[in-house]
Formats: C-alpha cells, structure tokens, sequence
C-alpha cells in the first residue's frame, strides 16, 4: 500500500502556540525515508505554505485557505495534471472564490454584525491575534480565496451564516479565527481531488491518512481511509466521531508526531505480512 498523508499545520503539525514543528521531525524524517507524499490542508496562504514547505525541506502539492486551492509543483513525480491552469512553478485546480469578492460582502455587513477581517488589519494586530511575527503576518494577509474574521457578539453568528449564504458564501471556525469562503470549497474536496490525482499515476493502492484538530478539519477526516484528530492544548477533542477514528495522546507536534510513527509502522507490517 502506498500512504498519503494530509495534516492540518495549526494545532496539528504545528504546536497551537508555538508553530513549532520541533517535536515531529522523526516522523518527517520517516515519512521522507518512505517517500510519502506529505500534504498540508491548511487555511494557511500560499506563501505561508510554501516558507514551511522550505522550511521543512520538502516539495509537495498543498491545499490552501481551506480547501480553496490545490497546489500541484511543476513536474510532480512525473503526475499528469489534466486539470487546473498553469500559474508560476505550480498546476493549480482552484475551487474558491476570488478574495474580491470575499471583500465585497465584508464590506457590506461588517458594521451591522461588528465583524473584522484580516482585510481590515494591519500585519502588527494579525500578528498580535494570531501569535506570528509581523512578517509571518503579511503572508498571512496575501489572501486570494478566503477571509479570516473575529467578531464582537457571537448571538448573531446563524444571522451572518444566513446572510453569507445569500451570497454563495459560507463560515468555518477554525482554531483562532472564523473564515468566511465560497459554499463550494472545503478541505475534503481539494482531499479527494488529490487523492483521485495521486492514485491514478501509482501501480498500487493507496491509503490515505487525515490529520486535523478543528471543526474545519472534519470534512477531509470523513473522507481519508486513516481519519486521526489531534487534542486541543487543554486536552479537549473536537466533538466528533467517525468509523476508524483515530485520537493521538497529546496535542500539536507531540501528538502528531507519536500517531504518525504508529500508523506507518502498522502499515509497514501490514505489507511485510501481507
């Protein structure tokens, strides 16, 4: 079996506080030992995707904002894309809306429901927010399909859901901000795409393996063979279950990186017996 591995970064690979990926590098280093396609599911931006990818030394397809981009790198283990557009060094299937428009309905309601966007700030309050250096937070301001809000009074978060749908609109809750995004986008979609992609250039079965700890990781663990969700740092799960769920012990990297090492050493044994 070939595994494929998708992870959430904030909470998941990376520590909640830290961002720290520290406490995984053994299983990075045993998920590169095994050539495993290792493929971030973030609400991350583009750029933010890409520094860590150089930061952990890799070169993987991603999924952005939420499922509203996948990122295929030119020439990815010889796969041929058939879909997407060719932009830069990437192939990419895009499944959001335009930031544009994201804007537009901001702009529209942000005084009635006393919401804030990332729009709306500048790098040092994202940075403030958000725990990131103020150069961490202009990356993450380079929206291109999805905006992060924080709101005042949560009574009337239904009411804005109401109001986005109006629009083709939606609302997830993530582990610091809500992000508002087109209804057509989520992370297991841009999963199976991938997966579908992934599948039809290996001459063997592939498993897929879902890594997440928020409300917005639950549509790409319901559709992987491996769904595993990561504790919040007070020890909390997500209330949330499904067939062959997996729950690491310890939330962020220590977490992430002890559930990984077991999982690929069972799928090891598994092809050694099988």
């Amino acid at each position: 079996m070939k595994p494929i591995v998708f992870t959430d970064l904030d909470g998941s690979l990376l520590d909640h506080e830290t961002y720290s990926f520290k406490a995984s590098k053994p299983a990075l280093e045993l998920i590169c030992k095994m050539q495993i396609p290792l493929i971030f599911a973030t609400s991350k931006t583009r750029p933010e995707a890409e520094q860590l990818q150089m930061d952990m030394g890799i070169s993987e397809p991603f999924i952005v904002e939420n499922g509203a981009a996948v990122y295929f790198p030119n020439g990815y283990r010889r796969i041929n894309i058939k879909e997407g557009v060719r932009q830069s060094a990437y192939m990419v299937i895009r499944l959001g809306e335009e930031y544009a428009e994201i804007r537009k309905f901001v702009e529209s309601v942000k005084e009635r429901f006393k919401i804030r966007g990332f729009g709306d700030m500048s790098p040092e309050e994202i940075a403030s927010l958000a725990g990131l250096s103020v150069t961490q937070a202009i990356q993450a301001k380079r929206r291109e399909f999805t905006e992060p809000f924080v709101m005042e009074d949560m009574s009337v978060l239904s009411n804005l859901e109401d109001a986005a749908k109006t629009r083709g609109l939606k609302i997830a809750q993530g582990g610091r901000f809500f992000h508002l995004m087109g209804e057509g986008q989520y992370k297991g979609r841009a999963v199976e795409i991938v997966t579908a992609i992934i599948s039809e250039n290996m001459n063997d079965k592939v498993i897929s393996i879902g890594i997440g700890d928020s409300a917005n990781d639950i549509p790409m663990l319901k559709c992987v063979d491996i769904p595993v969700l990561i504790p919040h740092p007070d020890g909390r799960f997500e209330d949330f279950d499904i067939k062959h769920l997996m729950r690491a012990r310890q939330p962020g990297s220590k977490g992430w990186n002890q559930i990984m090492i077991d999982i690929l050493s069972n799928i090891t044994k598994e092809s050694v017996n099988g």
